[in-house]
C-alpha cells in the first residue's frame, strides 16, 4: 500500500500532466520544483534525476525557455549532490538539452559551465566527450569562437580539423590556408596534448580541398613542413632538432609574433628548454589569427569568455 507522502508525489504528478496538457506551463514549472524538494530531501536521486530531465525536456520543447533551463539547472547540481560519475549517458542527455536552449538566454552558459565542472571526473578541464557534443552543437549554429574553445578539449582532432577548413574556405583568406592550422597545432602542444594536435594537423592536410593534392610531407608551403618536423621531433624527443627548425625555419615564423612565444612554451613543456625570464611576456594576449577572424565574423558571440579580449592559458 502507497504510503501518505508517495500519494502526495502521485498527486503532484497527476496535477503536473494535466498542467503541461493545458499548457499551464508556468503551473508545472512550479510543480516540477515541488517534487524536486520532496525527492532531494528523500534522497530519492535515479527518480529526480528522470524527473528532472523530462521536465526540461518538455518545457524547452514548447518554447519555456527559462523555466526549462531552471529544471536544466537543477539537473546538473543533482548529478553533482548524488555523486553520479560522468557518462555517455548522461552526456548525450546534457548536450540535448544544451542544444535545445536558446543562444539568447544567459542561463545557457550557466548551465555549461556547471556541467563541465561536473564531468570534471579524472579531467580537470571537463570530460572530453561532453566537449566533443557541445563543439559541434556550437559549429552547427556557427558559433566558432565557442566551439574552438570546445573542441581544444575533445579529443576529436578529425571533427575540428574539419570546421578549420569550412572556416577557411568560407571566411579566411588564400594566403591564410597555413596559418589556421598552426594555431591550432601549436595551441594542443601547449596543452600537452600531442595526439590532438598531430590527428588535427594529418586530417587538415588530408581533406583541405587546397592542400590535399598536394605530395607532401614535404608540403609546398614552409609552415606546413615545420609544423610537420616539430610533431616528429617532439615524438622523438629530439631537443637538437627542435632548436635547428627554430633557426631553419626563422624566417617563416615571424609571419606571427605570437609564433616565437608558443615555441618558448613548447620547448619548455617537451624539451625542458628554459627561456630566460626577461625573453618572456607572461602579458602577451594569444590572440592568433583564429581568434581574431572568428571575432570579427561571428558578432553574435559574447565578448568575455568566447571573445577576443580572451587572454588563455599557455598549459
Amino acid at each position: 500500500m502507497a504510503t501518505r507522502g508517495e500519494r502526495g508525489v502521485m498527486r503532484v504528478l497527476d496535477k503536473l500532466e494535466a498542467s503541461v496538457n493545458s499548457g499551464q506551463y508556468y503551473e508545472a514549472h512550479q510543480m516540477y520544483r515541488t517534487l524536486y524538494f520532496r525527492y532531494l530531501t528523500q534522497k530519492k536521486y535515479p527518480e529526480l534525476l528522470n524527473l528532472l530531465y523530462e521536465g526540461s525536456t518538455v518545457l524547452l520543447q514548447h518554447e519555456q525557455q527559462g523555466s526549462g533551463a531552471d529544471l536544466a539547472i537543477l539537473l546538473i547540481n543533482v548529478l553533482s549532490t548524488s555523486e553520479t560519475k560522468p557518462s555517455e549517458e548522461w552526456i548525450e542527455k546534457i548536450a540535448n538539452l544544451f542544444e535545445m536552449m536558446s543562444s539568447s538566454i544567459p542561463e545557457r552558459e550557466t548551465y555549461l559551465a556547471n556541467a563541465v565542472k561536473w564531468s570534471m571526473d579524472s579531467n580537470k578541464k571537463g570530460h572530453p566527450l561532453l566537449h566533443k557534443k557541445i563543439a559541434e552543437i556550437c559549429w552547427a549554429e556557427k558559433k566558432y569562437i565557442a566551439a574552438h574553445k570546445h573542441f581544444l578539449h575533445s579529443n576529436d582532432g578529425a571533427a575540428y580539423a574539419s570546421m578549420l577548413i569550412e572556416l577557411h574556405t568560407k571566411r579566411g583568406l588564400k594566403s591564410e590556408i597555413d596559418l589556421f592550422i598552426a594555431q591550432a597545432v601549436l595551441r594542443f602542444l601547449c596543452l600537452r596534448n600531442i595526439q590532438m594536435a598531430i590527428e588535427t594537423f594529418d586530417e587538415y592536410t588530408a581533406s583541405h580541398p587546397t592542400i590535399r593534392n598536394d605530395s607532401g610531407p614535404p608540403y609546398i608551403l614552409p609552415l606546413l613542413n615545420f609544423l610537420w618536423f616539430l610533431l616528429r621531433a617532439i615524438e622523438q624527443k629530439q631537443a637538437n632538432q627542435f632548436k635547428i627548425l627554430r633557426i631553419w625555419y626563422a624566417i617563416t615564423l615571424k609571419r606571427d609574433p605570437n609564433y616565437s612565444l608558443y615555441l618558448d612554451n613548447i620547448g619548455r613543456i617537451w624539451f625542458g628548454i628554459e627561456v630566460p625570464s626577461a625573453g618572456r611576456n607572461s602579458n602577451s594576449v594569444f590572440g592568433g589569427l583564429i581568434k581574431s577572424i572568428i571575432g570579427d565574423i561571428d558578432s553574435s558571440d559574447e565578448e568575455g569568455e568566447y571573445g577576443r579580449n580572451t587572454v588563455p592559458d599557455l598549459d
